[in-house]
């Protein structure tokens, strides 16, 4: 996304100084609460938490444990900005496909069609009453798809193939780029990307049922349905699993890596001394012992390695063979 720097300015009592000179030396308070920061931001709690997932917004980790917060420094630098708050409201403006087909000047037809093909990525869903899913899109990016290829919105455009929808694979791959955001545990990231993956994958890359049960835990949640019903739960949680085998080859790698620095960061919570054998796991296949001293270890396996994965997800990394498919020649 094209990124306008500029230099702003804050008036204050006796002179004019730059907008991040005021940010920094606004007083320091404790952090902000969520819903208190949103309201001196003026944004609705939704748009707020786009807007850290987004990481528009900077966060702390709370003390307590808690939702993270926000410094008073963090919302004095984002209130001095030029265009406050209207600016920040539209980086975090989302449409749906009706919406973004007017925003484009092109047909809802082939708006679908381009978010088929994955020239964009949604950024959030939710299901309808009729337990469809509607896809939101960042009206951002839109402008700026029109303002890049401005080809895409006229004359013919390829059908996109009817057994090949981009949309659900690279709504997850964002997804688990904005969780990455959220947090600083790296259990709690391992469990983003092991929520990708079914019982079968899981149970092979982490044979330890504690370590299962931890993540499992951990799982984010996708979106809350309304009314609940096993027909909807049902779509939510296959909406959330890889299907292809190269997206899957993919998570089941980052889950390796992640899991890497998770067991680096601190074991995964076991059984007391005198707690017994291992929990059931009906979706691992099989019995399995797993003493907390005794667990495997990926890496004393022989299983590579690498300690990129947090930087590549908080910087937006995507599945490497096509996270968004290759543009075809228009």
């Amino acid at each position: 996304m094209t990124v306008f720097a500029a230099v702003t300015t804050v008036t204050t009592k006796n002179a004019v100084v730059p907008a991040a000179v005021a940010g920094a030396a606004a007083p320091a308070g404790p952090p902000l609460a969520p819903g208190v920061a949103a309201r001196e931001l003026e944004l609705k709690r939704a748009e707020f938490e786009l807007a850290v997932q987004l990481g528009h917004i900077r966060t702390v980790p709370d003390p307590g444990g808690g939702h993270r917060r926000v410094t008073a420094r963090e919302v004095a630098r984002l209130r001095a900005a030029e265009g406050f708050p209207e600016g920040l409201r539209e980086r975090v403006r989302t449409v749906g496909t009706a919406e973004g087909a007017e925003l484009l000047g092109i047909a809802p037809g082939r708006f679908t069609k381009l978010a088929r093909t994955g020239r964009f990525a949604p950024v959030r869903c939710y299901l309808n009453r009729y337990r469809a899913v509607v896809w939101l899109y960042l009206a951002d990016e839109l402008v700026e798809l029109a303002l890049r290829r401005p080809e895409l919105l006229s004359g013919r455009h390829p059908e996109p193939d009817r057994d090949r929808d981009w949309r659900p694979r690279n709504w997850r791959a964002r997804r688990i780029a904005m969780l990455a955001r959220l947090t600083d545990d790296q259990w709690e990231l391992a469990a983003a990307v092991a929520a990708t993956l079914d019982s079968a994958h899981l149970a092979h890359i982490v044979p330890d049922p504690y370590e299962r049960a931890h993540l499992r835990r951990l799982r984010p949640e996708t979106f809350r349905v309304h009314p609940e019903s096993p027909t909807a739960r049902g779509v939510t949680d296959a909406l959330v699993l890889a299907d292809e085998p190269d997206e899957i080859d993919w998570c089941r790698l980052r889950l390796v890596e992640a899991l890497a620095d998770a067991r680096d960061q601190g074991p995964a919570p076991g059984p007391a001394l005198d707690a017994g054998p291992a929990p059931a796991d009906p979706l691992a296949g099989g019995p399995e012992a797993a003493p907390a001293a005794g667990r495997p270890s990926l890496r004393r396996a022989g299983v590579p390695v690498q300690r990129s994965l947090l930087g590549r997800l908080r910087r937006g990394g995507r599945p490497g063979r096509g996270g968004r498919r290759p543009a075809p020649s228009s």
